[in-house]
């Protein structure tokens, strides 16, 4: 038998995922189906025998490798560990608008950024950065939004007062580049 005939059924049925038939293996390696039933054996023993999270099933005249009922403890505490979020620089410029100017309806935020906001809002409400702090008293009551502590404490902030100023000479650089943008557009 060819010495890598099990580890290449091994990638097939790892990659593939779903049950993959005997025939279609063999055909795939170029060999006949009693050298693929004979390595396939081999691998179930083999997975059956070791101290493996996963094992290869046969069903019907297919094969496929999944996770040993075992492991599934393992999988759950997996799946409930939270991601590591990550912060686009749309999420970035959108909750600086808020940390700058809270409370701060969504429309304002539009009204800053000149784009919707709702998806990056949403995605800064989902990671604990910014929460509904109420509700603007006026026409059609707009919620008001602003940062969380785990804003302050992801940023190594004590306050929203140790947020960074913009200096004057900033601003004056901000606003020439805003103007010059704005005279391109409306040239056109």
């Amino acid at each position: 038998m060819n010495n890598l005939l099990k580890p290449q059924i091994e990638a097939i049925l790892f990659t593939m995922g779903d049950a993959v038939e005997t025939a279609r293996i063999a055909q795939a390696l170029e060999t006949d189906e009693e050298q693929i039933q004979q390595a396939l054996d081999e691998l179930t023993e083999e997975y059956d025998k070791k101290k493996h999270g996963i094992k290869i099933i046969k069903l019907e005249d297919s094969y496929q490798m999944c996770t040993k009922p075992e492991m599934y403890e393992s999988l759950i505490r997996i799946a409930h560990v939270p991601k590591k979020h990550v912060l686009t620089d749309v999420l970035l410029e959108t909750l600086s608008i808020i940390a700058y100017k809270q409370p701060i309806t969504r429309v304002a935020i539009e009204n800053i950024r000149g784009v919707k906001c709702d998806h990056a809002v949403n995605k800064l409400i989902e990671y604990n950065l910014v929460t509904e702090l109420g509700r603007l008293d006026a026409p059609g009551r707009p919620l008001l939004f602003g940062t969380t502590e785990e804003f302050l404490r992801c940023f190594g902030i004590k306050s929203l007062e140790d947020l960074p100023t913009v200096g004057s000479e900033l601003m004056d650089d901000f606003t020439s580049q805003a103007n010059e943008e704005v005279e391109k557009i409306n040239i056109f």
